[in-house]
């Protein structure tokens, strides 16, 4: 598992970014691979797998939860 924060998720189109704390890499998350509902600046942990069109976050999961 990796450990990062949510830099942007949009609700209403059910998609965003998150940042991976250890190398500021950012990924692509899409709503079916989310957990737990997240917002913005949220800790998480998450891993990381190949989509369509790059490497996608995914089983993203809010940190103490």
């Amino acid at each position: 598992m990796k450990e990062g924060t949510v830099k942007f998720f949009n609700e209403a189109k059910g998609f965003g970014f998150v940042r991976e704390t250890a190398t500021n890499e950012e990924f692509f998350v899409h709503v079916s691979g989310l957990v737990d509902k997240v917002r913005e600046n949220d800790a998480i942990t998450f891993e990381v797998t190949q989509g369509r069109k790059g490497l996608n976050a995914v089983n993203v999961r809010l940190v103490n939860n």
